[in-house]
């Protein structure tokens, strides 16, 4: 797995970055799914190799501008580009009803399917090699986090236990090893209890806006990585007052207590600067994680690209 920032900037877009997307790449293949698309998101997506005919789906996490005004755009140009393939797209209820009257009022007619999923009843979507899951989480609209999860996971056949069930070799060691239950000699055999997993399934989990990270408890089980905001330090965020977003202390606590291995954190105001000289600094947000949090922390900039191999080492790609 593969995430792609494609904008890290809360509320508004700032000259180096921009509002909220994300780009999750599958691992085989072109495939990749897009988490939030803010006002401008199909811009940056001409910055990368990415193409609107292998993306699978779009999740929003909640109907704010920053994190939905650049779907109309991503749709039309899509269909524009001649995108044919039915399209999904999960996000609260709020979405359709919005984007239905923007179709119909600017004569939107897109030459492929949506196939909408409504967020707020919280499904679990799978895909061909990810599984989704949905969580909700606390801001002042409904706001979801999503996690992603391998499914097709490399294996061996456990050809000790086999032999001890009697099971022949042949087309149903074939079936079990591509991931099927078979019949045999009337008992249904589930495929995971005679296989061999070389590794953990992948798990990310890309948070929307959130001011109470210890909602994320169950989501984080078995993940390696967390996406979450960290909109302000914590000085800001008492100037700010009840805003319904995390600062950094507050998601670094919790990712300390679920020995997250991996946090990266987005979706910065736009007071905070690049200039590690300036103030405030975005270095002011890393360094009050970092006294709390002790494994591996990012502060995700646009097209910043992290890499999540098979043994879960998590790890920034290089810029071209």
């Amino acid at each position: 797995m593969n995430l792609l920032f494609l904008g890290t900037s809360a509320g508004v877009p700032t000259k180096q970055r921009n509002v909220s997307g994300i780009a999750l790449r599958e691992s085989r293949g072109k495939g990749w799914y897009l988490i939030d698309c803010g006002e401008g998101t199909q811009h940056q997506v001409l910055h990368t190799k990415l193409s609107f005919h292998s993306l699978k789906a779009i999740f929003i996490t909640h109907v704010h501008g920053d994190h939905c005004y650049g779907l109309p755009g991503i749709l039309a140009s899509a269909g524009m580009g001649g995108r044919k393939a039915p399209l999904t797209i999960v996000a609260p209820a709020g979405i359709k009803v919005w984007l239905e009257a923007t179709c119909e009022a600017t004569q939107l007619c897109l030459p492929f399917a949506l196939e909408f999923i409504d967020s707020d009843e919280l499904p679990s979507v799978e895909f061909e090699s990810i599984a989704v899951t949905t969580f909700r989480l606390s801001h002042r609209a409904p706001s979801y986090a999503y996690g992603f999860t391998e499914t097709k996971v490399d294996a061996a056949l456990d050809v000790d236990k086999l032999a001890q069930k009697g099971i022949p070799r042949g087309p149903l060691w074939g079936q079990l090893k591509q991931g099927f239950d078979v019949e045999f000699e009337g008992e249904r055999l589930k495929s995971h209890d005679y296989l061999i997993f070389k590794h953990k399934p992948r798990k990310v989990v890309i948070a929307g806006d959130n001011d109470q990270p210890d909602l994320l408890f169950e989501a984080c089980k078995g993940a390696q990585v967390l996406v979450h905001e960290a909109t302000y330090t914590e000085e800001m965020a008492q100037k700010a007052g009840d805003v319904g977003h995390s600062y950094a202390k507050l998601v670094a606590e919790f990712a300390e207590s679920v020995k997250l291995p991996n946090l990266v954190l987005t979706h910065f105001s736009p007071r905070y600067q690049i200039n590690p000289q300036a103030s405030p600094s975005i270095e002011d947000i890393r360094e009050e994680a970092q006294r709390l949090y002790s494994g591996s922390l990012y502060l995700a900039r646009d097209f910043d690209e992290y890499t999540l191999d098979k043994a879960g080492y998590f790890s920034e790609l290089a810029g071209e």
